[in-house]
């Protein structure tokens, strides 16, 4: 994939694109998934319903464009919070490695361990590279009643764009 793909409910860039192979549409029911948080606690998508959802597949914790992303959401998270969205982070990594990282860069986030059976999460979204053992930079933002809203999927090395989630999210108000 050599562009990054968008797709919103509505203006030019949802016509732009066409949806990757397995990757839900703007307007499909999110898969549902559970996973552990960095303490090793279970979080399900469905039990949040009646909130906004953001999930962000990144490749791994401590990466370099991972971190510099995650960081930025870090620091913007009122962003998030005023448009009544839960942040869910997704990566292959294990709920250890998701512990480590989110207590070196503080993030308050949930990160999610998609690892075993791996990248089985990142699958269903259409988004996990087998080739190299990842998610790629995948971005959900789903309404309160599970529906997708927004999707994002970003080549490597492309970091997404904080203004674009501000603007998907903008369309959304809280729940």
């Amino acid at each position: 994939m050599s562009q990054a793909v968008r797709h919103e409910a509505s203006g030019p860039a949802a016509a732009a694109a066409p949806v990757p192979s397995g990757v839900p549409a703007v307007g499909d029911p999110a898969p549902d998934f559970e996973l552990a948080n960095q303490f090793g606690e279970p979080v399900r998508l469905s039990d949040l319903r009646g909130r906004n959802v953001v999930v962000v597949f990144y490749p791994f914790a401590f990466s370099g464009i991972c971190t510099g992303e995650l960081c930025e959401i870090r620091d913007n998270l009122g962003l998030f919070e005023n448009a009544e969205a839960t942040v869910l982070a997704v990566s292959v990594d294990s709920k250890f490695a998701q512990r480590a990282y989110a207590e070196k860069e503080g993030y308050s986030f949930d990160l999610l361990a998609d690892f075993w059976p791996h990248g089985a999460v990142a699958s269903s979204y259409g988004v996990f590279d087998a080739d190299s053992g990842m998610a790629l930079r995948g971005t959900f933002i789903i309404d309160a009643a599970g529906i997708v809203r927004y999707v994002v999927v970003n080549p490597r090395g492309q970091a997404r764009d904080l203004a674009e989630y501000r603007a998907a999210l903008a369309g959304l108000g809280g729940s």
